[in-house]
């Protein structure tokens, strides 16, 4: 009986194809070489070996890693572009990262100018494993109109969602900033968001939050005290590690349950949590099976 994989559910590596695509703009978001320039934030230096396929490659192998998802970098802000800018970069990055060796699979990225069910449709039959939508995006009641038509494409497809942060400039923070306060912030209201304005409107689709969304899970006490929407956390709803250790992950998986907690690491910007024996194999095994149900294939 074949062994069902080691899973990693979140990871960035940016295709050749996406990188030539960033490139060729005039204005942010853009590469001038390996310098990547975004609204409001100062310039950043990329490593090139950070998405380089076969320095991946091994790093997932050393990683103990069989199958690692890859995203679009939400944070750079494309999903939000208008539609005329997104596509290139859109089209770009699923044409390099579909295009990658077995060991990755792929998280796909939309357009939220004008968005396009059919476009998710071609792309999820191509071999995306689901959709990831910033969490800016899904923050509110209106955001839930706005994306309600590739939501309801992800759940006629029983194709998953990954919600991942968005965008966070921050002039004059300094660099810890985004990740500690803006991503936090927006995975707090798009996990709240998502259990009053979103999970009765599609209840048959499953969710997956990164970075343990925040740690929103472990403020059930005080969402109780304050009326607010109960049963949290509803059915299909699960997060991932990405950045947190072992004493945080126990926590949430707590309060969650055991098998609601999946294995991210958010390579190249951050390593995977080890964990051996049976609670290792429920982070990268038997979650991802369980969590991916139908898709993808080499996943079960």
């Amino acid at each position: 009986m074949r062994r069902r994989p080691r899973v990693d559910v979140h990871q960035h590596v940016w295709p050749a194809s996406f990188v030539d695509a960033l490139r060729a703009r005039s204005a942010p978001p853009r590469l001038d070489g390996w310098v990547l320039h975004l609204p409001g934030e100062p310039p950043y230096r990329v490593d090139p070996a950070d998405h380089s396929v076969a320095a991946r490659t091994a790093l997932a192998v050393r990683d103990g890693i069989d199958l690692a998802l890859v995203s679009l970098s939400s944070p750079l802000g494309i999903e939000e572009l208008p539609a005329e800018e997104s596509r290139p970069l859109l089209d770009a990055y699923h044409e390099g990262a579909l295009s990658l060796p077995d060991r990755f699979g792929v998280w796909a990225a939309a357009g939220l100018a004008e968005p396009d069910p059919e476009t998710l449709r071609e792309v999820l039959a191509a071999g995306c494993v689901g959709l990831q939508l910033p969490a800016t995006a899904l923050a509110d009641s209106a955001g839930f109109d706005r994306c309600a038509p590739l939501l309801a494409e992800l759940e006629r497809a029983h194709k998953p969602l990954f919600v991942h942060p968005g965008p966070a400039a921050a002039p004059g923070a300094p660099p810890w900033w985004p990740a500690m306060v803006s991503y936090v912030t927006q995975m707090h209201a798009a996990w709240f968001a998502w259990h009053e304005f979103g999970s009765r409107r599609f209840p048959a689709l499953r969710v997956l939050f990164a970075m343990l969304a925040g740690l929103a899970p472990l403020h059930a006490d005080r969402m109780a005290m304050r009326g607010g929407p109960g049963g949290i956390p509803g059915a299909g709803v699960y997060v991932e590690t990405s950045s947190y250790g072992r004493e945080v992950v126990a926590a949430v998986t707590a309060r969650l349950g055991e098998d609601r907690v999946l294995l991210g690491s958010e390579r190249p910007y951050a390593r995977p949590l080890v964990l051996g024996g049976a609670a290792g194999m429920r982070l990268r095994t038997d979650n991802p099976a369980r969590f991916f149900a139908m898709v993808p294939a080499q996943i079960r």
